[in-house]
């Protein structure tokens, strides 16, 4: 089982950048997908970002599109989402999540129940 650790999140101001991270236990993930969630209190947990771990094709949630960024580095064990032109209503904490297996139709995974581990999450505060 793929342990996942999360880690940058912090307290900032509108209009800055954070970089959040996601280290896979320091081994190689080989599954299908990584994503990003967000859950802002009592709000229900939702889609951000996901990447295909083979090739790297990307796909956003509308509402961070040309402002965060998903990626992953060279060694496959570490995935990443650059924030940037933070808004108060992006705060909340932040899960990144792991899938193992081919989804059907080879398309993006955006829905929770589809990824099989997650970390601990990460908060992130956007003051106004």
């Amino acid at each position: 089982q793929v342990q996942l650790v999360e880690s940058g999140g912090g307290l900032v101001q509108a209009g800055d950048s954070l970089r959040l991270s996601c280290a896979a236990s320091g081994r190689t993930f080989s599954g299908y997908a990584m994503g990003w969630f967000r859950q802002a209190p009592g709000k229900e947990r939702e889609f951000v970002a996901t990447i295909k771990w083979s090739g790297g094709s990307t796909y956003y949630a509308e509402f961070v599109k040309g402002r965060f960024t998903i990626s992953r580095d060279d060694a496959k064990t570490a995935v990443f989402l650059q924030m940037s032109s933070l808004k108060p209503e992006d705060t909340a904490v932040y899960y990144c999540a792991g899938r193992n297996n081919y989804y059907p139709g080879g398309v993006y995974v955006t829905t929770s129940r589809n990824y099989d581990y997650w970390g601990q999450g990460t908060q992130v505060t956007v003051s106004s």
